[in-house]
C-alpha cells in the first residue's frame, strides 16, 4: 500500500477527539512526541476506520485462532518497506487477550480451577486498509491508502472544537474487586510458594472497577493527557472499548530484516522518589533480570542460533509527567533482540512468546498456574498485547498494562445506546499488578499497584476502604 505525506493541522489526540461520532475508529497513539528522536521507539501514531472486524477463538481455542491469524496474514503480507515511510501500510489493528496464553499452553491452567470463557475473544483484529499515520520525530502526517476510506481532513479540522465536551466525564470512586486485605493475602501466598521452590517470581493483579458517564473516547483523552503513554491505544467495538496507556513494548518485528525486539519492564516508582531509589533496589533489579532471561529463552525458540542478545540490561525511563511530578512514574527497562528464522511470522512469534513474561513471572507456566489459582477473574485484554500487523510485514505490539476496559449495553437500564463514540454510562475496569519475589512485602506491593493506577485514581478517586 502506498503512503504519501500530507498537510494535517491536528495532533493525533485532536484528530481522535474530532473523529465523527457515528464512525468507528482504531487508534494507536504514541504520547512520546519528541521532535528529532534518535530512534523509532514510540514514534508513530495510527488512526484508522475499520472496514470489518474479525474475532478469533471459539471452539477451536488458541491453536485454531493462531492458525486463522496465520491464514489471514498470508493473504496480505508482502515484506519490504521503502526507506523513510511509515511502518504501517494498511493491515490489521487489534489485540490478543491474556487467556490466549492458557490456550497455547494447556499446562498453564490451574488443574483444580478451570475457568469459564469470559466475554472477551482470544483475539480481535480490525481490518484497516486506510489510515492517517503521524511521525512524532519529523512532525509529519502520512496518508496510507485511499482518502475515501477515511473522514476528510477538512471535516476533522473543522470539528476540532466541537467535540471538546466529549472529554467531560463523571466517574464514581473505584473499588478493588479483590480488596486490599485479600490481595495482600494473595501476595503472602505467592511468597510462600516462592520460598517452597515452586516459582522464582509471579505477577499478581487485582481489578479496580467503577462507572463513568462519558464517551469512551473522552475517557481515553483525559487519561492520555496525563499519562502520555508511549504505546497508547483506543479500540472500539459495538458495546465496548479498550483504553490503553501502556508504556511497554512487547514485540516489534520487521519481516524484511527478520529482526525482533522486546523491552520488558520491571520496577516502578513515583518520579518524586528519584531514579536512585529504583537503580539501587536489588529486588527490582532481580525481578528484571529474571524476566530478561525468560524473554531470551522465549525468543530463542524462534530465532536463529546465536542472534538473541541483551542490548540493554537495565535502564530507568520516565513515563508521563507533562502535568508535573505527581503524574510521572519511573520504570526499569531492558532491551532484548534477535533474528527470527525464515518461515516464522507473527503467529509463530506469538506462539513462542505469549503472554509477555513481565506479566506472568518465571518459570512462566508455573507462574501462570498460580495466577489462575489466586486471581478471581479472567484478565481479558489486560496483560495481553495490543498493536498492528502491517500488510508489508512490519508489526508492533505493546504489553496491555495500564489498560481500562469500558463496556456498555444497548437498552439496559441506565445504559443508553447511541452512536459509536457517544457519551453514555459505562462500566470501567482497570487492573493493576505487581511482580512478587521472595522478599516482597504485601503492603508494599499493594501500594505499588496504586502507583501504576495513578492516572485513573486521580480522575475517579478510591473507595474509602481501598486507600
Amino acid at each position: 500500500m502506498q503512503a504519501q505525506p500530507i498537510e494535517f493541522g491536528l495532533s493525533p489526540e485532536e484528530a481522535l477527539a474530532a473523529w465523527p461520532r457515528g464512525e468507528p475508529v482504531a487508534a494507536l497513539i504514541s504520547g512520546r512526541a519528541e521532535e528529532g528522536a534518535p530512534d523509532s521507539r514510540a514514534r508513530w501514531s495510527i488512526l484508522a476506520r475499520p472496514a470489518f472486524t474479525t474475532r478469533l477463538g471459539g471452539d477451536k481455542g488458541g491453536e485454531g485462532a493462531l492458525q486463522r491469524l496465520d491464514d489471514m496474514l498470508k493473504g496480505t503480507s508482502a515484506p519490504g518497506r521503502e526507506s523513510g515511510g511509515p511502518p504501517f501500510r494498511g493491515g490489521w489493528i487489534g489485540y490478543v487477550s491474556y487467556e490466549m496464553g492458557r490456550e497455547i499452553e494447556g499446562r498453564a491452567q490451574h488443574a483444580q480451577r478451570p475457568r469459564p470463557r469470559g466475554p472477551w475473544p482470544l483475539m480481535e483484529w480490525h481490518r484497516c486498509p486506510d489510515a492517517y499515520v503521524f511521525d512524532a520525530a519529523e512532525r509529519q502526517w502520512w496518508l496510507v491508502g485511499d482518502r475515501a476510506g477515511l473522514p476528510r481532513i477538512n471535516d476533522l479540522e473543522a470539528a476540532r472544537h466541537e467535540r471538546d465536551g466529549d472529554a467531560a466525564l463523571k466517574m464514581e470512586p473505584l473499588s478493588s474487586l479483590t480488596g486490599r486485605a485479600e490481595f495482600e493475602r494473595q501476595v503472602a501466598r505467592a511468597v510462600e510458594l516462592i520460598h517452597a521452590g515452586d516459582v522464582f517470581q509471579v505477577n499478581l493483579a487485582h481489578r479496580l472497577t467503577g462507572s463513568a458517564l462519558a464517551s469512551a473516547r473522552g475517557l481515553y483523552l483525559r487519561l492520555a493527557a496525563e499519562a502520555r503513554p508511549w504505546y497508547g491505544a483506543y479500540l472500539e467495538s459495538e458495546h465496548s472499548a479498550i483504553v490503553s496507556l501502556s508504556p511497554e513494548l512487547f514485540l516489534e518485528f520487521d519481516a524484511a530484516t527478520r529482526r525482533v525486539v522486546t523491552r520488558p519492564m520491571k520496577g516502578t516508582r513515583a518520579a518524586a522518589a528519584g531514579r536512585e531509589s529504583l537503580l539501587e533496589s536489588e529486588k527490582d533489579a532481580a525481578e528484571l533480570n529474571m524476566i530478561v532471561d525468560l524473554m531470551r529463552n522465549d525468543l530463542g525458540r524462534v530465532c536463529e542460533f546465536g542472534t538473541v542478545k541483551v542490548e540493554e540490561g537495565r535502564v530507568v525511563e520516565r513515563h508521563g509527567g507533562d502535568k508535573g511530578e505527581a503524574c510521572a512514574v519511573l520504570q526499569g527497562v531492558a532491551t532484548v533482540s534477535g533474528r527470527v528464522r525464515e518461515g516464522i511470522g507473527v503467529a509463530g512469534l506469538l506462539r513462542a512468546t505469549f503472554p509477555p513474561g513481565s506479566v506472568t513471572g518465571a518459570p512462566k507456566i508455573r507462574a501462570m498456574q498460580i495466577i489462575d489459582e489466586l486471581e478471581p477473574v479472567e484478565r481479558g485484554p489486560y496483560c495481553g498485547a495490543i498493536g498492528y500487523i502491517s500488510d508489508h510485514g512490519h508489526a508492533a505490539m505493546s504489553v496491555a498494562i495500564r489498560t481500562a476496559l469500558a463496556t456498555w449495553g444497548e437498552g439496559e437500564p441506565g445504559r443508553p445506546g447511541g452512536a459509536v463514540g457517544a457519551q453514555r454510562l459505562c462500566s470501567v475496569s482497570y487492573s493493576v499488578g505487581a511482580g512478587i519475589v521472595a522478599d516482597s512485602r504485601p503492603a508494599d506491593e499493594w501500594r505499588e499497584t496504586l502507583v501504576k493506577a495513578g492516572a485513573l485514581v486521580r480522575l475517579a478517586g478510591l473507595a474509602e476502604n481501598e486507600g
